[in-house]
């Protein structure tokens, strides 16, 4: 969330931060309600003074023996109706101010390019070189199903459409990624590993910046209102929620693998074939809460994590760097990691790493105090999926195939599903 502070203060700053995200700018109305308020407010003040010197007064006639009039007594009513009136005026203002707040992006950073679409977002590093065959590779669509890995038909049967079901190998070497990917981040990047509940309220969501503005992307159970997490970032960023963390605290790392829920509303009619964009699947979460002066240098190694995990995996990738017009609602500034998976012929989004300044912890309303004596400030929030499942599966199929139809095991991986190598079927098996 955006202060209100910086608003009043800073309004063409922010007009044009919004602006250069293509957002449309409501800080006109903003500004015209906090002015209501402040004004309101100050009146209220003023009643309340002026009740407490016409109390003293009254109370030093009646000691004297002296009555207060009717005219007097019914003055001090009307005072107290007044200012009644005001407090009301306030909770509604603050609750019109509170609405739009809510609808506001984070700011980007002044590192971040101009514009306002994926178009304008800067490849700034690659590493691995994609792999060659002397056969036409297969996307992975056809190869999970020959080898027995994926059924597609079978997750539609279950759920419906943009669901699928993983069998035998295909299961074990996401269960392998996962168990690989956090025994990784613990034991060699510093993470501590949390178990997380899937379903959240709504204060939740509205903390981590996916309420209100994309409920019609989240699944709903309307009865208990709990929410269906989208990931693993958003019970993360509230663990601390309404907490005033301590000298020595910071920075906070944390990890977590679970299922992600999204109706991908959307993104209808986009990457329809095979699991690149489904409504459920499994991400590894990195999230860091540090003190805003070491942020962007959090960030930095945020994403040299999330890089070291492909790179020991062995899958070529770049690091997109993206425009302000393509940053996600709470991020001021983000990488993307996109790896290339050789039977689709395309770079697959597998981690996205995001400094979201203050915007969630004001949001959550999540502090610490840089010394016993210092007054609490907001921190900083980080997020990167370290990875994300399935398209990690993808890449390792289509990059990994031989032409007889097997498919290698990446070497890191194989002390966790026990195999080297995933073996071709015999035709109609």
């Amino acid at each position: 969330m955006l202060s209100i502070e910086l608003i009043r203060q800073n309004p063409d700053l922010v007009r044009q931060a919004l602006e250069s995200r293509g957002e449309v700018d409501p800080l006109a109305e903003l500004l015209d309600l906090d002015a209501q308020r402040r004004q309101a407010v100050a009146e209220g003040d003023g009643l309340r003074a002026q009740r407490n010197q016409v109390s003293r007064s009254l109370g030093q006639a009646r000691a004297s023996g002296q009555e207060p009039s009717p005219e007097s007594v019914q003055a001090m009513r009307q005072v107290g109706e007044d200012i009644s009136r005001l407090e009301k005026q306030v909770r509604d203002l603050e609750e019109r101010i509170n609405t739009l707040l809510l609808g506001l992006p984070n700011l980007p950073l002044p590192s971040v390019p101009l514009g306002l679409g994926e178009q304008d977002n800067a490849v700034i590093r690659r590493w691995g070189e994609p792999p060659t065959y002397d056969f036409t590779p297969l996307p992975h669509w056809e190869l999970g199903e020959r080898l027995g890995l994926i059924d597609f038909q079978r997750g539609v049967k279950l759920s419906g459409s943009r669901f699928y079901t993983m069998f035998g190998a295909g299961a074990k070497l996401e269960r392998a990624l996962i168990s690989w990917m956090l025994d990784l981040h613990t034991r060699e990047h510093g993470y501590t590993e949390v178990m997380l509940p899937f379903i959240v309220k709504r204060e939740i969501m509205e903390g981590s910046g996916n309420l209100p503005k994309f409920s019609d992307n989240l699944y709903h159970d309307e009865e208990d209102d709990l929410w269906l997490i989208p990931t693993a970032e958003v019970p993360i960023t509230n663990l601390h929620r309404e907490e005033i963390l301590g000298p020595g605290d910071l920075p906070r790392n944390y990890v977590a693998c679970t299922p992600c829920f999204r109706r991908e509303k959307a993104a209808a009619g986009r990457d329809t074939r095979g699991i690149k964009r489904v409504h459920q699947f499994d991400k590894v979460e990195m999230y860091k809460l540090v003190a805003p002066e070491t942020s962007e240098a959090e960030l930095k190694r945020l994403v040299a994590d999330a890089e070291d995990v492909c790179q020991r995996l062995g899958l070529p990738y770049r690091v997109v760097q993206l425009c302000t017009g393509d940053l996600g609602f709470p991020s001021a500034q983000t990488y993307d990691i996109e790896v290339w998976a050789a039977g689709c012929r395309e770079w697959l989004e597998v981690s996205s790493c995001s400094n979201c300044t203050d915007f969630q912890a004001r949001r959550a309303r999540i502090r610490y105090r840089p010394s016993k004596e210092s007054r609490p400030q907001y921190v900083h929030t980080l997020n990167g999926s370290g990875l994300a499942l399935p398209r990690v599966v993808i890449a390792i199929l289509e990059n990994y195939q031989r032409a007889d139809g097997s498919i290698v095991i990446p070497e890191v991986l194989r002390p966790y599903t026990g195999f080297d190598t995933i073996p071709a079927r015999p035709a109609g098996s």
